[in-house]
């Protein structure tokens, strides 16, 4: 890619990744769903670049409001923002700052506080649940569950990047829309089109892809 041509879409933040050294390839062990994955990608990283991470916040917007102003909208009006520890808290707030809507989080599992909500709300209010990223939707589900329990109402998630490892599917399954910016099939295309990896990292990413959807 030449210095003056720009990915197309939101591939942005798949060079931008690159550029960070947010993504590595080897053998990951990632939580307890992704076991033997090729690639990693910490997107934590984003807070070294504020630009991007302000972009980031940006493109979720527009996204968001795409999708509310059809005519069957595809995401439902909210009037809070919760963030997921930790990864999803960076852009949580950068997208609150944004759209000066205000934002909530649930301690991390495994800690004292792992069903307190930080932050003011009112039982009813509809929240958007933010994550920089989804492997199987547990994360999500965790979140939404305290929430609900709250008596908050949660139909819609956000993400940067979805690993494409049934985390969609268990959020539908919830009654949770998913929106993601980037999905890792795309993240691995834009990579080998350019020359960033080598073809066996690209073909060990889709056939691992392929084995998490029963291909």
């Amino acid at each position: 890619m030449s210095k003056s041509s720009k990915p197309p879409g939101n591939l942005w933040l798949a060079e931008e990744l690159w550029k960070l050294n947010a993504i590595e390839f080897g053998d990951f062990t990632l939580g307890r769903t992704a076991v033997h994955s090729p690639i990693y990608i910490n997107l934590r990283r984003l807070i070294s670049n504020p630009k991007a991470l302000k972009k980031c916040a940006r493109i979720i917007k527009e996204e968001l409001e795409a999708l509310m102003s059809m005519r069957n909208p595809h995401v439902q009006p909210f009037t809070l923002v919760a963030g997921v520890p930790f990864g999803g808290l960076h852009v949580a707030t950068a997208f609150s700052l944004l759209v000066n809507t205000p934002m909530i989080y649930i301690h991390p599992p495994g800690t004292d506080k792992a069903d307190v909500i930080e932050g003011i709300y009112v039982r009813g209010q509809s929240c958007l649940i933010i994550d920089d990223l989804i492997t199987g939707g547990g994360s999500i589900l965790q979140t939404a569950a305290t929430l609900e329990s709250a008596g908050l109402v949660v139909r819609d998630a956000v993400t940067l990047i979805d690993r494409q490892e049934g985390g969609k599917q268990a959020l539908k399954a919830a009654g949770i829309n998913l929106v993601s910016i980037l999905s890792l099939e795309q993240i691995a295309n834009y990579l080998m089109s350019e020359g960033h990896i080598a073809e066996d990292q690209y073909r060990a990413t889709m056939e691992y892809l392929r084995s998490r959807n029963g291909g």
